[in-house]
């Protein structure tokens, strides 16, 4: 954006500066007419009568356009006012005009050609000058430019810091917006994944016992019974942990959120994943808790793990491995074998959806906690998930 470029002027705006420069020039204009009165009696020639106030009418019409074509205005103007003592004010709104570009060749062309050209005015209104009166004659339109070129210089100055105020703050704004929107955009997928991670862990499980319930006849009313209140206690879980997670987003930002899972309640997740029919064993060869970040990235991926081994390898066995130390790293493995042929949940028509997202979602998270994620199906037609977290020794860097 060009900083130059004068706002456009309203009709009003544009008649009160008309309306001034007209009021300057007048006072030279009576001036004028009475020195002209003294000299040549009740005769001031009609000249200054018709043609000095034609002429600043022009000057003044002219100054309509000294937004548009400022150079040529103002030169016009200031060679025209030599002719009439009431363009005088024209004159003067037209350098202060041209020095609100703040262009010093121009503003200098303007300057000098007022400058000159007022030495010219005697022709038109013959007034004698005082002996050794040429200083004075030169002196004062030269510091009559010199003000205007001030004021317009400040005006010049004045229009560009508000300009540019304006841009900045026009640009704080959109910066903004685009930080709100990014900010929503972040929000939204952070709600996205731990809906993810909360209910399809639980909804799988559920899932799973429905279909052993739809498909074994030969149960017993005890494990008939066993599964229902597996049934019961996962949906329960899973609204309770729907809630949480509404609940966020109808709070009060102030008031804090609810407590996330750490690395201890793996063993519970681990236990939660038996008692609903998944073969589940878990080795831990740890020594040290890992940090919270850390500790919920582990608690994540073991529950993604379990909910993928629920969904597409039905009666697999699933084994967990945690292993590293402070320090080095934190190395999660979760290696489930190919879905049972005998399992009765293979055979059922309705499969839980799958989102697609879930291992997407892992990967970001532990991309964020500063690891590394791996999984791919192995040789046995099974599929094993790993990955590396850092484990910074933190005891060891206080007692440094």
């Amino acid at each position: 954006m060009n900083l130059d470029v004068a706002p456009r002027l309203g009709g009003w705006q544009q008649a009160w500066r008309l309306v001034a420069a007209a009021a300057v020039g007048l006072p030279v204009w009576l001036s004028t007419g009475v020195l002209l009165s003294r000299e040549q009696g009740t005769e001031t020639g009609s000249w200054f009568l018709t043609g000095d106030p034609l002429v600043a009418l022009g000057c003044l019409t002219a100054l309509l356009w000294r937004r548009r074509f400022p150079l040529t205005v103002a030169m016009t103007v200031a060679i025209a006012s030599t002719a009439s003592a009431l363009a005088t004010g024209a004159a003067f709104l037209a350098l202060v005009s041209i020095s609100t570009r703040r262009r010093p060749v121009e503003i200098g062309v303007v300057g000098l050609a007022f400058v000159t050209a007022s030495q010219f005015a005697v022709g038109f209104s013959p007034v004698q000058s005082p002996p050794g009166s040429l200083w004075v004659q030169i002196a004062f339109p030269a510091l009559s430019a010199g003000i205007a070129v001030a004021v317009g210089m400040a005006i010049g100055a004045r229009r560009v810091e508000v300009r540019s105020l304006r841009d900045r703050a026009e640009s704080a704004e959109r910066e903004q917006v685009a930080r709100a929107a990014q900010a929503r955009a972040l929000e939204r997928n952070r709600i996205a994944r731990e809906m993810h991670d909360v209910l399809a862990h639980r909804i799988s499980l559920v899932a799973m016992q429905a279909g052993v319930l739809d498909h074994r006849g030969d149960l017993t009313a005890e494990e008939n019974r066993v599964l229902l209140r597996g049934i019961a206690d996962g949906s329960h879980q899973a609204l309770e942990e729907l809630r949480d997670v509404l609940g966020v987003l109808r709070a009060d930002p102030g008031l804090p959120e609810p407590p996330q899972p750490s690395f201890d309640r793996i063993p519970q997740l681990v236990a939660d994943a038996r008692t609903s029919g998944l073969d589940v064993t878990l080795a831990t060869t740890m020594t040290g808790k890992p940090s919270d970040i850390a500790g919920l990235t582990c608690y994540r991926m073991v529950q993604e793990g379990l909910t993928n081994a629920a969904k597409h390898a039905p009666g697999a066995h699933v084994h967990i491995t945690l292993g590293g130390k402070a320090g080095d790293e934190l190395h999660i493995s979760i290696r489930n074998s190919p879905a049972s042929s005998a399992s009765p949940a293979t055979t059922t028509t309705t499969q839980p959806p799958a989102s697609g997202f879930g291992l997407l979602g892992l990967a970001e998270r532990i991309s964020v906690a500063g690891g590394k994620l791996d999984h791919h199906p192995t040789a046995d037609n099974g599929y094993l998930l790993t990955a590396q977290l850092p484990w910074p020794n933190h005891s060891h860097e206080k007692r440094v």
